[in-house]
């Protein structure tokens, strides 16, 4: 009989501590299990919302209404005002406007001339060849864009006596002085030499168009602007 004996004490099973199972797994790497160990770590997922894209988001916001809360009051000023949105429309008395003069008023900020023109001054308007302007066209804002400038065409009533521009050369934007100032018996600007005929339409200088007229109506001696 063949006996077998031992020596030393019996093999015992000793677990690993807690400290060297975490040594093993960061030497592994994260995410990865060992063999025969249940320690198993996980990655933080890259698609998972961070504090700090939370913080990137909330500046962002924080930015955009600022620069809104910044730029509102510039496009808040280019509104009219409620002054200005009161003239839109004026009406204007005239008459006692006598023959040969004229009256300048002011609305929606810029000088309006109205003339009572004499029959000279209509029949002068009216005997210029078309081929003489210097801008063929109205400017009329009662009548349609390529309405041809007409003495008929540039006159507020029918028989031509009134005569309602903007006093506002088309040039840099001076204003005219009237009362048959210049070469042809109407308007001139002395800024740059700009000359107006009787009908208000550009014959000689540096101005590209006739002095425009704006929506206007006569009634029963009253003119209405706007």
């Amino acid at each position: 009989m063949v006996s077998v004996s031992r020596r030393g004490p019996p093999d015992t099973y000793r677990p690993a501590s807690r400290e060297s199972a975490s040594r093993r797994a960061d030497a592994d790497g994260p995410g990865k299990e060992r063999e025969g160990g249940c320690h198993v770590a996980h990655a933080e997922s890259d698609s998972e919302p961070t504090r700090r894209d939370f913080l990137y988001i909330a500046t962002a916001a924080a930015g955009a209404v600022g620069v809104g809360a910044a730029v509102w009051p510039a496009i808040d000023q280019m509104n009219p005002s409620a002054d200005v949105l009161a003239l839109a429309s004026i009406d204007v008395d005239i008459s006692a406007l006598e023959e040969g003069s004229q009256l300048t008023v002011k609305w929606r900020g810029k000088p309006v001339f109205i003339r009572h023109r004499t029959a000279e001054e209509i029949e002068a308007a009216r005997e210029v060849p078309m081929a003489d302007l210097k801008d063929p066209i109205a400017r009329n804002d009662n009548l349609p864009g390529d309405a041809p400038a007409t003495d008929a065409d540039r006159a507020l009533d029918e028989e031509g006596k009134y005569l309602v521009m903007l006093g506002v050369c088309t040039h840099l934007g001076c204003v005219p002085l009237g009362d048959g100032a210049g070469d042809f018996g109407g308007w001139f600007c002395p800024c740059h030499g700009s000359h107006y005929d009787t009908a208000g339409r550009i014959r000689r200088g540096p101005a590209p168009e006739n002095l425009p007229v704006p929506v206007a109506a006569l009634v029963d001696g009253v003119v209405t602007l706007g």
